[in-house]
């Protein structure tokens, strides 16, 4: 989580570690669910990690070769969508069970909502602590507060969603 709370400094950041996270989610899902049955249950949890890291590699590679900008914002966090649990979990809990078709859709679904999430925190993140969306200005900056950029602001709009999603979903007995 906290990996994904550092990325999430603007909408655009989200919309990238959400996009990159989606293309991991979806061709590891694809590639276990066609390779489970060669995979002993004895390795299936380190196998599958090998997957999922060969995806990232990949895509670390061509973010490195395509999108310096990105590689500069995104950085050391891109590797760590290995250990997402998020991503792992699909593999486990879809991939190893469901046929190829509705594994990816499965990534293309999961990865899509984790990636509104991450624009929604970004997006609330940067109109709060710098006063721009997707780097069109709002406000002057000055009138931001910089503890939304920074990590406890991360927490902290975290905290808010999280109780707000809680209030909307509360069901009436």
């Amino acid at each position: 989580m906290c990996p994904t709370l550092a990325t999430t400094t603007s909408a655009i950041n989200g919309l990238s570690m959400g996009l990159a996270t989606t293309f991991v989610l979806i061709f590891s899902n694809l590639s276990i669910s066609l390779l489970k049955k060669l995979i002993p249950d004895a390795v299936r949890i380190p196998a599958f990690i090998v997957v999922i890291a060969s995806f990232v590699t990949v895509l670390e590679l061509m973010i490195k070769g395509f999108l310096p900008s990105l590689q500069a914002s995104l950085g050391i966090y891109i590797p760590l969508i290995v250990v997402n649990c998020i991503v792992l979990g699909r593999a486990e809990a879809v991939a190893a069970k469901q046929s190829p078709i509705y594994s990816m859709f499965d990534g293309i679904g999961i990865g899509l909502g984790f990636t509104l999430a991450l624009v929604l925190l970004g997006a609330i993140r940067e109109v709060m602590g710098a006063g721009t969306i997707f780097g069109a200005t709002l406000f002057p900056e000055t009138y931001g507060s910089l503890i939304f950029i920074l990590p406890p602001g991360a927490f902290m709009v975290l905290g808010f969603l999280i109780a707000l999603f809680n209030v909307l979903t509360k069901k009436k007995k």
